[in-house]
């Protein structure tokens, strides 16, 4: 790597913990403010956590409830990325390549989303179950 290389490299490094905690949390915020599907990700998350108080769910089951959450707003999170990048890329041209990299990364959210379904499925239909029986 050349010097100059080096040095417009270094730019943008950040500097402190700090400096990358605060670009971090930038991006959480503006993946909340620009994307819905993350917005409503985040109300069934709600939801599912006041049912897990509701229903006092073991820490076993909090664990996977807690891990399905998370995964599902991280893959969120990632598939926005990807698709700006896409975009970016792209210059908002269509691009079978880009359709096909956008597609992939909505299928993966769609496949840790089901596998939330799942998890709250496994924890909370047997508890709603003994409720009404």
């Amino acid at each position: 790597m050349a010097l100059q290389d080096k040095k417009s490299a270094k730019k943008w490094k950040n500097l402190t913990v700090y400096a990358s905690l605060e670009f971090a949390l930038t991006g959480i915020i503006t993946a909340f403010r620009e994307e819905r599907n993350l917005r409503k990700h985040a109300v069934s998350a709600i939801v599912a956590i006041m049912f897990g108080f509701v229903f006092r769910i073991s820490i076993t089951e909090w664990l996977f409830l807690l891990l399905a959450i998370f995964l599902v707003i991280f893959g969120e999170i990632i598939n926005s990325a990807i698709e700006n990048v896409v975009d970016l890329a792209s210059d908002y041209h269509f691009s079978m390549l880009a359709k096909n990299a956008k597609d992939m990364a909505a299928g993966a959210v769609l496949f840790i989303s089901l596998y939330a379904v799942l998890v709250g499925l496994l924890i909370f239909l047997p508890k709603i179950w003994a409720l009404i029986f």
